[in-house]
């Protein structure tokens, strides 16, 4: 199956609370991400999950991302603790990371809860015990596949029907039109982005979205894992959409593509 997966099919997976939900009800995500050469990736993600809409974020990381987190976002909680879904890898150099953030990579992937793998992470996929989606670009999809990118971005949906069932994961993969493969061959495509969302940042915020929609679906995802799928597209939808409303047809930044995520999500419930 291939198909077109668009704002309508999206506004299904948004988590509304209700007047008995609190914070850990909501969703707890947790965050090992940033490092100290690539700090900024955490801010963004984290940034992106909060405007999306989750009840607790939890970061993770060395001293530097851990600063800048706190002052972007102060409401983060950076003690350890229980989470009903993980964001790692991004801003990662795999082969360098610093003992407080490996250890905490290693927590993360051995817990079972469902788990974005981004940037650094995506080689330890065969690591994370979850539920897992993996969020490559062309590059990092071909490295995964030992391809060239050119091969990817011959045949994007091929490529990701592969690594999803080579990986038994959902994998999104980036790009002005993002394709989200699931285990059993499925393909949707979202194609809601801008050309200017190719920018720096962009993913990193991508999978803050994802992570925030994983951890609200949390309890239905024990039941139904199938839906990891449409929520990644969802996810897409989302940050397409704000990246969009960021644009207006010129150059944007990623913190512009988050500001404009709570009205995306009002829009997509009617509101």
């Amino acid at each position: 199956m291939d198909a077109l997966f668009g704002p309508e099919d999206a506004a299904a997976w948004i988590a509304v609370p209700g007047p008995d939900d609190d914070k850990y009800s909501r969703g707890v995500l947790g965050f090992v991400t940033g490092s100290a050469r690539y700090p900024g990736a955490a801010v963004l993600g984290v940034e992106a999950a909060l405007r999306t809409g989750v009840g607790m974020v939890r970061y993770l990381g060395a001293g530097r991302p851990t600063r800048l987190v706190l002052q972007r976002r102060p409401e983060a909680v950076t003690a350890p603790g229980r989470v009903q879904a993980w964001v790692v890898g991004s801003g990662h150099d795999g082969g360098s990371l610093d003992q407080l953030t490996a250890a905490a990579l290693d927590a993360a992937l051995a817990d079972p809860v469902p788990t974005v793998l981004d940037a650094g992470a995506l080689e330890r996929v065969t690591r994370s015990t979850g539920l897992r989606v993996l969020t490559p670009h062309a590059g990092e999809l071909g490295r995964l596949l030992d391809r060239e990118r050119e091969e990817v971005l011959a045949d994007p949906a091929g490529a990701a029907r592969e690594a999803a069932e080579r990986f038994s994961a959902v994998v999104l993969l980036k790009g002005h039109t993002s394709h989200v493969a699931d285990p059993s061959g499925g393909v949707l495509r979202v194609q809601s982005a801008p050309s200017w969302t190719a920018t720096a940042g962009a993913g990193d915020a991508l999978a803050g979205v994802l992570g925030a929609l994983l951890a609200t679906h949390a309890h239905g995802l024990a039941a139904n894992p199938g839906a990891v799928a449409p929520i990644a597209a969802a996810a897409a939808v989302v940050h397409g959409l704000a990246a969009r409303r960021a644009s207006r047809g010129g150059p944007f930044t990623v913190l512009d593509l988050c500001a404009e995520l709570p009205a995306v999500i009002r829009e997509l419930l009617g509101g």
